[in-house]
This record gives structure tokens, sequence and C-alpha cells, in this order.
């Protein structure tokens, strides 16, 4: 039993995503689109912004007795989706999407992650994990997941990546998800995989970018910590949010208290990012999101 079947996952669909320009019709032109094709839409969900006029709309589609295919859609598709002057995509749903973690030393999101991969509560493949430190090896493989370790230096960072780039071109990687990996990417690295690589921050953004984030915090006095999962970009800690999550903490709390409560909440907040990514609900417009939850 493959984790898709273990994990009791309904009937395959089909995920269409689409971006454009907002004007009348465009709704009832992807339904009609979608019936005279034999489709049947089990969810769909839209969003117009007014600010920019743009329309993101994500369509479910069922497969079984859908009358397109991954060779016969596109073709047939591509007259309304220039008439509307769309972005979209397709997902078929007809294979998990392969993803890679990458981590330092600290375990608690990466522990998280096999867990929930583990039980196929999160239903992905799962080849491997990279880390620039070997202390995590024995978690990794005791999962069942090949572990490799490269050490990045800050003056040789790209060429040192490349053996990296090239482990996740050869394990096929759809997407990385960072949980603590205390490296910066270089331009190239994330170019590769732009819009594909998912950080965990431990703050609140904006608020208390950067090293040491709690300390900062517990500093200030602050009445809330929070967590961010958001998409890598080359600005630092600047890319698209997914997701966000807070926890109250008050004048009892001592750093490690808010360490420990702040461990807890990157846990959940970049399991709920990785969870909308693998079921592509999110689109990106500008430096944001629209996530369709």
């Amino acid at each position: 039993m493959n984790k898709a079947e273990k994990h009791g996952r309904k009937p395959s669909t089909a995920k269409l995503l689409i971006a454009c320009p907002d004007r009348s019709g465009i709704i009832a032109a992807v339904a009609g689109f979608i019936a005279e094709h034999a489709g049947n839409i089990v969810e769909a969900d839209q969003h117009s912004d007014p600010q920019e006029n743009a329309f993101f709309m994500r369509v479910e589609i069922q497969r079984e007795g859908f009358g397109l295919s991954p060779d016969t859609f596109v073709a047939l598709w591509r007259p309304l989706a220039e008439r509307f002057h769309m972005r979209w995509r397709m997902d078929w749903g007809d294979r998990l999407k392969r993803m890679a973690v990458m981590v330092s030393k600290e375990s608690h999101c990466l522990s998280d992650l096999l867990w929930r991969w583990n039980t196929s509560e999160l239903c992905v493949e799962l080849p491997v994990v990279v880390s620039n430190h070997p202390d995590l090896k024995e978690l990794v493989v005791r999962s069942g997941v090949a572990f490799h370790c490269h050490p990045v230096s800050a003056g040789r960072k790209e060429e040192e990546e490349k053996p990296i780039l090239k482990l996740l071109a050869d394990n096929k990687i759809d997407f990385i998800v960072l949980a603590r990996y205390m490296q910066l990417l270089s331009p190239s690295f994330v170019a590769a995989y732009k819009d594909r690589i998912i950080n965990i921050h431990h703050s609140f953004l904006p608020a208390f970018a950067g090293a040491k984030s709690y300390h900062q915090a517990f500093d200030r006095g602050v009445k809330i910590i929070g967590a961010t999962s958001h998409y890598v970009t080359d600005s630092l800690d600047d890319g698209p949010i997914i997701a966000q999550g807070t926890l109250p903490v008050d004048h009892r709390d001592a750093v490690d208290d808010l360490i420990r409560k702040g461990r807890d909440l990157e846990r959940v907040v970049l399991a709920t990012a990785v969870h909308q990514h693998v079921a592509d609900k999110i689109l990106i417009s500008g430096r944001k999101t629209i996530v369709f939850d």
C-alpha cells in the first residue's frame, strides 16, 4: 500500500489554478469549458482584488469521467486562456509531489515533518534530507530517508551548492522545505526552485527578523510570539507569506519559555504551509499570496 492509499485520499482530482486581469465572464467560461468536456467540479474558489484589478481561481475537477487528459487539455484550453490573458497551471493529481527537506542542527521541524510523512498525513514522496551538519543523520535514516551532509561556507556558497542542486535534480525534487536550515541560499539556487522553496521563520514577520528573534522579543516584553512560513526569495525573510500563527506570552515567561512555545508554533505553521503547497492551494501575486483554504 502506498502513502496515498494508506492516507485514504479522495478519488484523484485535477487542480486548475488561474490568475488573470479581472473582468466579467471568467467563472462562467471556465465552468462551461469543464462541463463541455464532461468534467465534474468538486471544489471551486475565487478571489477578486479590485486594487490590482486581478482575479484568482482554483478549480478541482474529478478525473474520472473528465474528457480531457494531459495530452489533450492544453490545445483545447489555450484559446480560452489567451482570451482572458490567464497565467495558469494544472496539476493532474496522478503522482505525489517529491519533497526534499534541508536542515541544520535543530530537529523540531524536521521531526514533525518526518512524523507527518511516516503517518501519511503528509502525502508526498520524501527521498532525501540535506544538511550542512551531520548531527541529525540518525534521526533521518531511522525514518527510512536518505541523509546527505553538504557543508557550505560563505565564501564558496555557489560552488558548494552545485552538488546539492545535482542531488535534488537526480531525485526529481518538486519543492524544498527549509526546516530551520541556517544558511542563506544563493540567488542561483533560489532561481532554480523559484516559488518552490518554503521556509519557516521564528518570528511574526517583519518584526524581529534576523538572529535571536526570541531574545529580541523578550527584551521588548512582547505579549505575543509568532511564526511565519513563506516562500524564499533573494531578500532575507521577505518572500510571499503562506501561513502565520501566534501564541500569547507574558512577563512570567523567560527566554527558554518563549523558545519552547515558539518551536511548537513553528512546527504547526510550517506543516500548514507545506500542506497548502502540496494541495495546490496557493497563487502568488507580487509580494503576497492568495491561499485558498
